[in-house]
């Protein structure tokens, strides 16, 4: 088989290393890639939100099966487009990715099916929002309605880090038209988790629970981020409580969206907030976590392909999804400056000094003259497995280590809080 992934990140990188472990695959092919996917795939220089192009060129590489990593290409349509073109391809409509696309239509969702999340209110107009702010104060939750890179949620403290987080999204518009519109939530207090999802509009297969780690500094201090790095499975989530989320959450979440017309197919993502009353809903994502694909996926024992294959023939429901007994824990290196703005073009030296079982996943480069450069805010994901979470934690700091470019940034507390 041919295949196609969409994107360029450490996400994508980690599905074009678990799909190329599958002997049914001739060739991967990635749009449009980056230095490390090009060691397994060919790299096609086609942006993600050329949708058209892509398909054009699905269809005269006569691609089999094309799998879509970043939000971006499904909240505009990608799948719909593919299809009306009679190509195969993995992933939400543009009116399931909805559920990302707006948060306020994924808390609407919640509310009308009962699902457990935090009490919040939507604004498009900045004074009712603000009053509404210091009516609750804090600590509290402001969040840009539309797509923001991971970063459009500010947890505030306190009222006056409320107050400018509106200013920064309603005013000044920092995220663009994405917070044009603002949700405002109650803050949960409890332990974070991630359970993503394999979905083919009925059938639910919870993946391995995986915790992420967004602010930027050591203790979670600092701006929130695209994630700094995760780990898998968590020792202190049992199978129980995995099941208690797929059945209070997933499931409904999943018929939910069929009720309403726009049926899930693809991977759900649904972040968590373990609290008190039970496991509640935080967000979701139309896609795979970028890191949480970083940990989940190497510790994936099935095909990845097979189980794709099955969602899209409506099989899922028939194939056993297994997983290793092992553990994985995944460090971003980062720019200095990131989240803010950074510096591109740094030489990064030592990648050829990791091997398995430590992998190194492209998030942020490119090449030039033989040279791996930085290029994104999040540029290196670090992943090591190992029999144990301590082991494997050990050994992707000790891969860390071996890597080195100018302002180098990283957690040193990545999976800390699991011991």
């Amino acid at each position: 088989m041919k295949v196609l992934v969409v994107g360029g990140g450490g996400r994508e990188h980690a599905i074009v290393w678990k799909l190329s472990k599958s002997p049914k695959i001739k060739q991967i092919y990635c749009a449009p890639g980056n230095p490390g996917i090009a060691e397994l795939a060919k790299c096609v220089s086609i942006s993600v939100s050329e949708i058209e192009k892509l398909a054009d060129f699905a269809k005269n590489e006569q691609i089999d099966f094309t799998f879509v990593g970043p939000e971006e290409p499904l909240s505009k349509g990608i799948v719909n487009y593919f299809k009306q073109q009679g190509l195969a391809i993995f992933g939400p409509t543009k009116e399931a990715a909805l559920i990302e696309g707006s948060k306020a239509f994924a808390k609407e969702l919640m509310m009308k099916y009962h699902i457990p999340t935090a009490k919040y209110a939507a604004f498009t107009n900045y004074d009712e929002a603000l009053a509404y702010v210091r009516s609750e104060g804090a600590p509290i939750v402001i969040k840009a309605d539309g797509l923001a890179a991971g970063k459009g949620v500010i947890v505030a403290k306190k009222l006056d880090e409320a107050e400018e987080a509106l200013n920064s999204m309603m005013k000044e518009v920092t995220f663009g038209s994405a917070g044009a519109r603002v949700v405002v939530e109650e803050f949960l207090e409890g332990e974070e988790m991630t359970l993503l999802a394999f979905v083919n509009g009925t059938t639910v297969k919870p993946m391995i629970p995986a915790q992420d780690h967004k602010p930027v500094y050591d203790g979670d201090k600092g701006p929130n981020t695209g994630g700094m790095g995760t780990y898998a499975p968590l020792p202190h989530i049992d199978s129980l409580m995995v099941e208690r989320i797929v059945q209070e959450i997933v499931q409904p979440t999943v018929r939910g969206m069929a009720l309403e017309g726009c049926p899930f197919e693809g991977i759900l993502y649904t972040g968590l907030m373990l609290t008190k009353e039970g496991p509640k809903v935080i967000e979701y994502n139309a896609r795979f976590g970028d890191p949480e694909t970083q940990v989940v996926l190497p510790l994936l024992e099935t095909d990845l392909l097979d189980i794709l294959l099955a969602s899209l023939s409506g099989e899922l429901e028939n194939l056993e999804v297994k997983w290793k007994n092992k553990s994985a824990v995944c460090v971003i290196m980062s720019s200095a400056g990131y989240p803010g703005p950074y510096k591109k073009g740094q030489v990064i030296n030592g990648l050829d000094q990791v091997s398995y079982p430590a992998i190194v996943f492209h998030a942020g480069t490119s090449e030039q003259q033989g040279e791996i450069l930085t290029n994104g805010g999040r540029v290196l994901g670090i992943t090591a497995i190992g029999d144990t979470l301590k082991e494997a934690r050990k050994l992707a700091y000790q891969s860390v280590e071996k890597i080195s470019f100018t302002g180098a940034h990283y957690r040193t507390d990545i999976s800390s809080r699991a011991f």
